[in-house]
């Protein structure tokens, strides 16, 4: 299966730069993945759209603002680190530019000495590692000096750091947000949990690398990195349940999707664990236990495409992009949603 099986025709207007003053005044592309059919709504109807007893699962991880700008304390030269892992207390997996002045042993300082690391060692894709050294808590120096690690086709300056967290948001660890879920507002979930929706909470700490382009040419070959999970037992009970008696098990966002997948054995049954997971959906893949999917627009060629297509079919998901093309939603992380079911 070809890469450039999953591209299609953007115009570069349509990526969304900033997020709509109301959270769920999105649109919603509704995709029926047995027919094809499509409709167009409003996120905030999506309760219309949800059925009593449906398991709704959501990603409560939280992003932290993992982009630190310093220097290199022995030339003072500008340098821009990401934080993608963390692999021990102190120490991080880093995306650091310019990587040439990161070489091992490298001392790095952010807000004046407030934060310094050592670059330890380079490591797969010529990631950083770095062990930071401080005073007090790593988080609170974090929230202090970091900024909000927004996609790079984003370029406008974001101006409230909580527009790209959920309203859910709960443990830190992402360097990414879970973007299905940024439509829903606290309002918006009391409607659907009024309705009869159970809400099931699952963690899973978004890594750059499912982002990142596939650059093999054929889809099999490209390899996933790992991104940490973990399913409470209340999760994995209110999931089991609802499968059991016939209820859909409804993701948001692709995370959720993955986390679930990971987890579930051959029969759909999902165990409550935590780990590492590299799993990689894509067209061929049976879902074990997702019937339903809330999701943003991706990009061409991206793994999360891949993911939307295994579960609605390639073309079905191809015809509803340019439906969307045609109609002007806004795409990415900031952009208009779709329900698939």
């Amino acid at each position: 299966m070809n890469v450039k099986d999953f591209s299609y025709e953007l115009p570069q207007e349509l990526i969304a730069q900033d997020p709509l003053k109301d959270r769920s005044a999105s649109r919603l592309l509704l995709l029926d993945k047995n027919t094809g059919e499509i409709r167009h709504s409003v996120f905030r109807d999506i309760v219309g759209e949800l059925r009593e007893g449906d398991c709704l699962v959501i990603n409560n991880t939280r992003v932290i603002p993992a982009r630190l700008f310093g220097i290199k304390e022995e030339t003072g030269a500008l340098i821009e680190v990401l934080l993608l892992k963390r692999r021990e207390k102190d120490l991080w997996e880093t995306l650091v530019k310019p990587g040439k002045k990161a070489r091992p042993g490298a001392v790095l300082s952010f807000g004046e000495k407030l934060l310094r690391g050592t670059v330890e060692d380079v490591v797969e894709e010529g990631n950083r590692l770095i062990r930071f050294s401080y005073e007090g808590i790593f988080e609170e120096i974090l929230d202090r000096l970091g900024q909000m690690p927004l996609p790079p086709y984003i370029t406008h300056p974001l101006q409230d750091k909580n527009r790209y967290q959920t309203v859910y948001a709960k443990h830190d660890g992402s360097a990414a947000a879970p973007t299905a879920g940024l439509h829903f507002t606290e309002e918006l979930l009391g409607e659907i949990q009024a309705k009869g929706v159970e809400i099931a909470n699952v963690t899973l700490h978004v890594g750059l690398g499912t982002f990142r382009p596939v650059k093999e040419d054929e889809v099999e070959n490209h390899h996933m990195h790992s991104e940490f999970y973990c399913i409470e037992e209340e999760a994995a009970e209110k999931i089991n349940r609802a499968k059991q008696e016939g209820r859909r098990v409804i993701c948001v966002g692709t995370t959720s999707c993955r986390t679930l997948e990971s987890a579930a054995d051959e029969q759909g049954v999902v165990k409550a664990a935590s780990g590492w997971t590299e799993i990689f959906i894509y067209p061929g893949y049976r879902f074990k236990c997702m019937d339903g999917l809330i999701t943003n627009f991706h990009l061409p060629q991206s793994t999360l495409l891949m993911l939307v297509s295994a579960f609605a079919g390639r073309e079905q998901v191809l015809a509803a992009y340019e439906e969307a093309v045609r109609g002007r939603y806004r795409f990415f992380s900031f952009g208009d949603a779709m329900l698939v079911v």
